[in-house]
């Protein structure tokens, strides 16, 4: 039987339990052991990917959570947590094209073995394996061939964002740096916050991979701000492989992101002033002070490199719903934030399921309003760029 679940695959860790950090600067309570709670028991996910799992500190926190039995082992690959949620292990591993450009790309393989043996032979590449996202001084053409060999899973990260990206800083074409037979070992594509689908399904290339939305998350909080819904029959490393290759039923059915114009690199950003364009830049050099220090956003990169003016969306490509995380909702902080949560459990919950009578109970019309809005993706938005994220600025349900 098919069943839907939530995933995000793309979680990073701040420090060890043993007070070791692993990505600087972080939360000293983005544990492993915290990750599993806040994903598990806050925000309802069913399935989240730990993309620092290459790093021997987090290996060895996960093998800790498995003899606590914490963690359990599956038959398919991964591990479940409180019998209802999925940890995959993960690396994010950092490469330099010819053009000298560096990139993000995650692998995923099935267990702590496997995860153990690719760590020690990545660490003859990247100079401190402890650490996350380090670079492994080689492009993605060779990262690809190697990973290949160790049963992963091979996605390109947030592959339009401005800094460390494929096609924001690296190429136009994912086909001008790998093969066909090596384009054919990546197991799908992350988006990245500033971009969505109908961006991406303007690159003819990417047609046939299965895009995923994550959150990129660097703090507990900003977990499950962006997540996939994946359609499986159990919770298993091979049948997430086969949702994202989509066979044997499974598939990726819906992608939830932000907005794009929330993203902190949806438009381009001048350094010098801190103007963010919100209309296309005929020079190559901010209107408001003459300066050439422009970072270009991701929707302006997008125009620069798509091979269409408008997508064209393969048919197996799922709906794109924009979901706007609680942290964005003007007025609702920590305290009402606690008290949704303890009337409705998680997030997911709240952002997709709660009514208005339900919410306004809890939280009072106007955070009430703002959800509602936000979910049927009426809420308007003020775009960001240049590291600054976008914002709600007008709830258009208001009376």
């Amino acid at each position: 039987m098919i069943k839907q679940y939530f995933a995000d695959l793309h979680i990073h860790v701040g420090m060890s339990e043993s007070g070791k950090w692993v990505k600087i600067p972080t939360s000293r309570r983005l544990t492993v052991r915290g990750i599993l709670q806040e994903a598990a028991d806050r925000k309802g996910m069913n399935i989240i990917g730990i993309v620092d799992a290459l790093s021997p500190h987090v290996l060895a926190d996960i093998k800790q959570l498995t003899e606590e039995g914490l963690l359990t082992p599956v038959n398919g690959g991964g591990y479940i947590y409180k019998e209802r949620m999925l940890l995959i292990l993960g690396a994010e591993i950092e490469t330099r094209e010819p053009g000298g450009g560096l990139a993000h790309t995650l692998v995923f393989v099935p267990d702590i073995k496997t995860m153990a043996a690719f760590s020690v032979y990545m660490s003859q590449f990247i100079r401190n394996i402890n650490l996350s996202s380090q670079n492994a001084h080689m492009p993605l053409q060779q990262l690809v061939n190697i990973a290949s060999n160790f049963n992963s899973l091979i996605i390109p990260a947030h592959v339009f964002t401005p800094h460390k990206s494929i096609y924001g800083v690296c190429c136009e074409r994912l086909s001008h740096i790998l093969t066909d037979q090596e384009m054919g070992k990546l197991a799908a594509i992350e988006l990245g916050l500033s971009a969505d689908s109908n961006m991406a399904d303007r690159i003819s290339e990417l047609a046939d991979y299965t895009f995923i939305t994550n959150s990129d998350a660097h703090s507990l909080d900003k977990i499950a701000r962006e997540y996939t819904i994946l359609a499986m029959s159990e919770l298993s490393f091979q049948e997430m492989a086969q949702a994202l290759s989509r066979t044997a039923g499974r598939e990726a059915r819906g992608n939830y992101g932000l907005n794009p114009r929330l993203g902190k690199y949806h438009r381009t950003f001048c350094t010098g002033c801190g103007f963010i364009a919100t209309a296309d830049l005929m020079e190559n050099c901010c209107p408001e002070c003459n300066s050439k220090s422009l970072v270009k956003g991701v929707f302006d990169r997008v125009n620069d490199i798509a091979d269409y003016p408008e997508p064209h969306h393969p048919l197996h490509r799922p709906y794109y719903l924009y979901q706007i995380p609680l942290e964005f909702i003007p007025g609702l902080g920590k305290k009402i934030k606690d008290q949704l949560l303890d009337e409705f459990e998680t997030e997911m919950n709240i952002v997709h399921y709660a009514n208005h009578s339900e919410l306004t109970k809890a939280a009072g019309n106007k955070i009430a309003d703002f959800i509602l809005s936000a979910r049927a993706g009426t809420a308007a938005i003020a775009a960001g760029g240049g590291g600054i994220y976008g914002r709600l600025v007008k709830n258009i349900m208001d009376k």
